[in-house]
């Protein structure tokens, strides 16, 4: 994953995760959809999979999951041509006092698409939000799995997960081509190792 050395994306030092854990790197693909080529690429990974997806056990609509999602759901939704909602952190205080943005009809089979998934705890809480409302929420697509406990959360929940790849993945890439040092893997790695269990961010 060069694209993440090239925009910057992967960074290294002592990180406080939303899940109040700290890292010892930090992945911020906010950053991606500022690069249009990289941003392109990383679309296509995404319509592959979401297109298995749809080709294996379908789905109605695509929910993006506030805020680093929304971007990927968008252009997704769009190429796609599905129905895109998203799903807020808090309802509002006024109007409608919803968390669902978007016209979501009830029976329908939703896609949570987020940017990555560390805890899985974000994900979960819009798959609870969906649900209320009457959506059928089954699947999840993520670009990177941090592997610290997302997807036995997930699945707790009757979700399956999808990701591109998995952060032992991209560190195992990175070090061969030498773009990151044994120290970095090795830090990437132990924070995989000592943090998985099934109840932890998004």
């Amino acid at each position: 994953m060069k694209i993440l050395i090239r925009t910057g994306a992967l960074k290294f030092g002592v990180f406080t995760l939303s899940s109040g854990r700290l890292s010892p790197y930090y992945i911020d693909l906010r950053l991606i959809p500022s690069f249009p080529a990289e941003f392109e690429r990383i679309m296509e990974a995404y319509e592959g999979m979401a297109a298995s997806i749809r080709g294996e056990r379908g789905f109605d609509a695509i929910a993006g999951i506030p805020t680093a999602g929304i971007p990927f759901a968008s252009v997704l939704a769009f190429k796609m041509r599905a129905p895109l909602i998203y799903v807020r952190r808090e309802a509002k205080a006024h109007g409608r006092e919803r968390r669902i943005e978007g016209m979501l009809l009830p029976g329908s089979k939703v896609l949570l698409v987020d940017d990555l998934i560390t805890t899985g705890n974000n994900l979960a809480s819009a798959a609870d939000s969906i649900r209320a409302e009457g959506g059928i929420v089954e699947d999840a697509l993520v670009l990177i799995d941090r592997e610290e406990g997302g997807g036995g959360l997930l699945a707790n929940r009757g979700i399956r997960l999808h990701c591109f790849l998995r952060i032992s993945e991209i560190a195992r890439m990175m070090l061969d081509m030498g773009a990151i040092s044994d120290e970095e893997y090795q830090a990437i790695i132990a924070q995989c190792e000592g943090s998985a269990g099934p109840d932890q961010r998004g």
